[in-house]
């Protein structure tokens, strides 16, 4: 009977520090882009071709705000407002995302000011991702995707 006790001891000893140590590693997950930014500088002598000046007049926007549709983000919803000034998007606000668990509060306070600055920097919801953040990346774009069809001129 003492071996049986001891026995079950064990076992719930044993899964509360496979659970722990999972816990741990999941919030301490290196958050960072999934795929490199360019280095090119906004001196480089590179010419426009014209299917680049079609690319560029197609970014344009008209001014405004724009709300996108809620998007599931797995452990919430992300939304975001689009500001649109000049005809350029030049700012993200996240009016709602995941912010009830702390692994989720530490994963989006790196992951949305990286989201935020590349789809500024691109002017299109069509950014990277961050490694760490798949879930909030692919709300972030559809969120913001749908701000910004909204604002197409």
């Amino acid at each position: 009977m003492n071996i049986k006790k001891i026995t079950l001891a064990g076992f719930v000893i044993a899964t509360f520090l496979v659970y722990s140590f999972n816990q741990r590693n999941e919030s301490s997950a290196v958050v960072a882009p999934l795929t490199p930014t360019s280095t090119a500088t906004p001196s480089s002598t590179a010419t426009t071709t014209p299917a680049m000046h079609q690319t560029m007049m197609a970014a344009a926007y008209k001014d405004g705000a724009y709300t996108g549709s809620a998007a599931d983000a797995l452990y919430g919803y992300i939304q975001v407002k689009a500001t649109v000034k000049d005809g350029k998007l030049t700012d993200v606000e996240f009016l709602q995302y995941p912010n009830d668990r702390r692994n989720s509060v530490e994963i989006n306070s790196q992951a949305m000011p990286m989201l935020k600055q590349q789809a500024i920097q691109i002017q299109s919801a069509k950014v990277d991702g961050v490694s760490g953040a798949t879930d909030t990346s692919q709300a972030f774009i559809q969120s913001l995707g749908d701000a910004l069809q909204q604002a197409k001129a």
